[in-house]
């Protein structure tokens, strides 16, 4: 068994908060073990709720757009959110019920190891930018160790105020550029123990 199945088993069987006695079915996210980009959302939805996978509304539907416009699939990226049970009547997600999840968020990136991790929306934002607005930090990247965090509007927003759209798909246009720098740093810090070595 993966480290991501039996990770997935343990999602499953928790009752770590009231969400668990409303759900259908517990959406911990999917993708690669070994992808190199973690898009984080918020929670399930009535959709996702229903098939035990993330972001499969309309919102989903637009996720695939974006990925497509940067020559990425569903398949190669990994989907998760702050929270792995649908919320009652789709609210916003409470504080214990974020803080429950943290732990399985948590694992899922130490896993994954990503080389970028985005945030979709306020709720996965104010994990890694806390107290600041994404209308103000969306598209600009941070990084923090061996990670690139970058803050984009979640994709339902567009759904909500057209006006958002072209703004979520140029951020999301930046990501592959991201990715290089990733790779040139990655490379750099690979090179200094040899060059350390040679003296």
């Amino acid at each position: 068994m993966t480290a991501l199945a039996s990770l997935y088993e343990g999602i499953a069987s928790c009752h770590g908060c009231a969400l668990s006695q409303h759900r259908t079915r517990v959406v911990p996210g999917e993708g690669p073990e070994n992808a190199e980009v973690l898009f984080i959302g918020e929670a399930p939805g009535w959709h996702e709720d229903q098939q035990g996978r993330p972001f499969v509304g309309a919102a989903g539907a637009f996720l695939d757009e974006l990925l497509s416009s940067i020559d990425l699939k569903r398949n190669e990226v990994y989907i998760a959110n702050v929270i792995k049970c649908r919320p009652p009547g789709n609210r916003d997600p409470l504080p214990v019920e974020i803080q429950a999840c943290r732990r399985w968020l948590d694992r899922q990136i130490e896993i994954i190891c990503p080389r970028v991790i985005v945030t979709l929306g306020r709720f996965s934002l104010a994990r890694y930018f806390p107290g600041e607005s994404i209308g103000r930090v969306h598209g600009k990247e941070r990084r923090e160790g061996s990670i690139i965090y970058y803050p984009m509007y979640h994709p339902a927003a567009a759904l909500h105020r057209g006006s958002l759209r072209n703004v979520i798909e140029e951020d999301m246009l930046r990501i592959p550029q991201i990715l290089t720098r990733t790779e040139k740093v990655s490379a750099v810090q690979q090179e200094e123990p040899q060059q350390l070595s040679m003296w």
